[in-house]
């Protein structure tokens, strides 16, 4: 879990691959951990959505989100890991501010 959570600080938009390769339905997937499964990023191909399996394909080993990890578009705003309670104080200070900023003079 650490190494997905490292890829997504390291990775940005860019780094998405749109593709139905894996389990037949069209997904976002991270280009760095289809490359660390052996696999070409640009090469894939189509998946047939009859087919569907969240398994290895191609006989390979790689198994869908425990070795070919998916992403979102928001993936650029993440810098960094922290922890669940440190992240939930910095949003709730930065609500107090933005709070207290539009009632000054209410």
């Amino acid at each position: 879990m650490d190494a997905y959570k490292q890829m997504i600080v390291d990775s940005s938009s860019a780094d998405i691959i749109y593709s139905s390769k894996f389990t037949g339905v069209h997904g976002n997937y991270l280009r760095p951990s289809i490359v660390n499964a052996g696999l070409d990023p640009d090469t894939l191909g189509n998946g047939d959505p009859s087919q569907m399996s969240f398994g290895s394909k191609d006989g390979g080993d790689a198994k869908v989100w425990k070795d070919i990890w998916g992403c979102g578009q928001g993936i650029g705003a993440v810098k960094q890991v922290l922890p669940t309670a440190e992240l939930v104080a910095r949003l709730k200070a930065e609500y107090e501010a933005a709070r207290k900023a539009l009632c000054q003079g209410c």
